[in-house]
C-alpha cells in the first residue's frame, strides 16, 4: 500500500480537506503539507503562522528563512516536495495567544500523521522542530526542549530535534551557543548525506 502513488494521493487531498477542529480556527481551515512519495526528508513543526495560512506556502516567513539557513538548503531545495516533507503537528493556523501563537490543534497528530507516514516511504530523516513534536514522538524521554536538543546523538541519524527556528528564541540561541558551533554543522552533514545519496534519483 505504501508505494501505491493513488494511496498516497488519496490520503493527502482528505488531509488538505480536513475540518475536523474547523470550530476552533479563527480563520477557518487551511491545512498546509508538502509532501511525495519520493520525500526523504520529513519536517514536524509546530502549526502555521499567519503569513503561512495566507500563502498556504509552509515555513513562509523569517523562521522559514532561518530554519533553511540551518539546513544549507535553497527555496527551490526546500520547497521540493519530492525531497522536502513538511507536516507540522497543526495543519492549520491556530489562532493568537497572550504570547504569540496558541498551541498546535491536538486533533490533528493523531488523525493524520500516521496516515500519511505509512505512504511516504522513503523518508531517512526527520527532523522534530519545537517542543511540540519532540513531546509527541519523543515522550518523556528527556525533561526539557534544551536537554532533547542537546542529546541529538541519541537519536541521529533518523532523527534530529531542533529548537524552533523563530525570531522568538533569540535568547535561547545565545544561551545555547553549542547548538550553532556543534549540532548545526552535524545537521547540515547529516541533510546532504541524504539527499547525495546513490538512491535519491528521480
Amino acid at each position: 500500500m505504501g508505494n501505491n502513488p493513488s494511496e498516497f494521493e488519496r490520503i493527502l487531498m482528505q488531509a488538505r480537506a480536513c475540518t475536523l477542529c474547523e470550530a476552533h480556527l479563527p480563520l477557518g481551515p487551511r491545512p498546509v503539507l508538502q509532501m511525495a512519495p519520493a520525500a526523504r526528508i520529513m519536517i514536524i513543526g509546530q502549526a502555521p503562522g499567519t503569513r503561512v495560512h495566507k500563502t498556504g506556502i509552509p515555513w513562509n516567513d523569517p523562521s522559514g528563512d532561518t530554519l533553511r539557513r540551518w539546513l544549507d538548503l535553497t527555496r527551490e531545495q526546500f520547497y521540493d516536495p519530492e525531497i522536502m516533507a513538511i507536516m507540522p503537528m497543526g495543519f492549520c493556523y491556530p489562532g493568537k495567544g497572550k504570547s504569540g501563537d496558541l498551541p498546535p490543534r491536538p486533533e490533528c497528530a493523531p488523525a493524520w500523521h500516521q496516515q500519511l507516514l505509512s505512504v511516504l516511504p522513503n523518508i531517512e530523516l526527520t527532523l522534530l522542530i519545537g517542543q511540540y513534536s519532540q513531546r509527541y514522538y519523543l515522550g518523556k524521554r528527556y525533561k526539557t526542549l534544551t536537554e532533547t536538543v542537546r542529546h541529538w546523538q541519541e537519536l541521529a541519524p533518523t532523527i534530529l530535534p531542533l529548537p524552533h527556528p523563530s525570531p522568538r528564541n533569540r535568547y535561547w540561541l545565545m544561551n545555547n551557543p553549542w547548538f550553532e558551533s556543534e549540532t548545526l554543522p552535524a545537521l547540515r552533514q547529516r541533510v546532504h548525506e541524504v539527499l547525495a545519496a546513490p538512491s535519491f534519483e528521480r
